[in-house]
């Protein structure tokens, strides 16, 4: 079968939107992969249209959000169910994507994102005979290990799609080494495809500047945390290791909002604890923001800090080190790859909060090494770009289109 081109796209995102601001509720990361990859693609050529659960009722059908890029919305329950019921929706949702797909005819392939995602494609892969992409972004097995348990149907889930996609995405390594060792991945079909950035917006910028354009202090160093408040994210681990600092005129600015209602008991955790530390007059919340304005917090801060239990990449750290930023991240999944040790930040191997810390006042007490890593991580950051990734996807959907299709193989 002769290889060909691809044409038409078919993006599926069950649970969350390319169009929903990052860092509140469920939408991070995977919001601006999504977004920013699709983006990419529909420049190249390709014509993408990104299937999305209904999730307000005053939400048009279809949004054109530029050429090539459109988001069809799925109504799949009500409008405002909680994600931890999203799983009894899924065929609902299926139904109501393939029919669009059908109507839309001439697709070529499908990219599902993250576990619900993946059950509604591996459904309507056989129905419709097209090859499967599949991006977990997060995996249950992966999170369990880091001391938050996902429910077994996840995982069994989970397994059911690695089994039958046609090509199975990592973002990094450790990711295909934990799709393999977890779940029994072949490994002839995982892909190491890893996010880019957007560097017009994500670039090294005026420190001082950016500081009084938020309002901050331009004279006190500034650490920084982006991201949902959830406890996967390690939010009290980057508070208590402020307190821990001997640099005691740090200002920490916090970017984000809860993810449920995990997310608002970690977010009366860390209040409780900076109250208890005494730490009030050196944290500010933001609320979450439009991404291409997270460049200026980037630019602000003398370090970001990535306390998570566990990354599959580490979007965030990727786009601090666009803007020169030195990062101080958790020993774990991509961040391993991404951030280069001693070199463009640092790597910690425990949830001690004291080890942040120190890192940390190393950086702020050394003003050669500080300006060694920022140019440091901004170099290697320029290495990722979502052009390129773009670039390799659209490769690979054309070479599973010569193909035949994976079967699934029974548990």
């Amino acid at each position: 079968m002769l290889q060909r081109s691809v044409r038409n796209l078919a993006v599926i995102s069950l649970h969350t939107s390319p169009l929903a601001q990052p860092g509140s509720g469920d939408s991070g990361g995977m919001n601006v992969y999504v977004r920013e990859l699709v983006s990419a693609l529909a420049q190249a050529g390709v014509g993408c249209t990104v299937y999305v659960r209904r999730w307000d009722d005053e939400l048009p059908d279809v949004v054109d959000v530029e050429p090539g890029f459109r988001v069809v919305h799925v109504r799949a329950g009500p409008s405002d169910l909680a994600k931890e019921a999203l799983p009894e929706i899924v065929d609902e949702f299926a139904e109501g994507t393939l029919a669009s797909i059908v109507d839309q005819g001439n697709v070529d392939a499908l990219h599902a994102n993250y576990w619900l995602s993946g059950v509604v494609g591996h459904s309507i892969k056989h129905r419709l005979d097209l090859p499967l992409v599949s991006t977990f972004h997060t995996l249950a097995r992966v999170k369990a290990e880091t001391g938050d348990p996902e429910p077994q149907r996840r995982i069994d889930a989970e397994a059911d799609v690695i089994r039958c996609s046609d090509a199975i995405l990592a973002n990094s390594a450790a990711e295909a080494t934990q799709l393999v060792e977890l779940y029994g991945a072949p490994a002839e079909r995982i892909e190491i495809v890893p996010p880019g950035v957007d560097h017009a917006f994500f670039a090294p910028g005026d420190r001082r500047g950016a500081r009084r354009a938020l309002g901050l202090d331009p004279d006190r160093p500034t650490l920084l945390f982006v991201g949902r408040i959830q406890p996967l994210k390690g939010l009290p681990i980057a508070v208590a290791a402020l307190g821990e600092m001997a640099r005691r005129d740090a200002q920490f600015v916090v970017v984000g909002g809860p993810s449920g209602l995990s997310g608002e008991v970690e977010l009366e955790k860390t209040r409780a604890m900076i109250d208890e530390l005494g730490l009030g007059a050196r944290v500010q919340f933001v609320e979450p923001q439009p991404h291409h304005l997270l460049s200026t917090y980037y630019r602000a801060a003398d370090v970001c800090v990535v306390p998570s239990r566990s990354e599959s990449f580490g979007l965030v750290a990727l786009e601090a080190a666009a803007c020169g930023t030195p990062v101080v991240a958790a020993a774990v999944g991509g961040l391993l790859t991404l951030v280069n040790e001693g070199r463009t930040g640092f790597l910690v191997d425990s949830r001690d909060p004291r080890e942040y810390a120190a890192y940390i006042d190393r950086i702020l007490d050394d003003e050669a090494l500080a300006a060694r890593l920022s140019i440091a991580a901004a170099e290697r950051a320029r290495t990722y770009t979502w052009s390129t990734t773009a670039g390799r996807l659209r490769r690979l959907y054309a070479d599973l289109t010569s193909r035949s299709l994976v079967e699934c193989v029974p548990s």
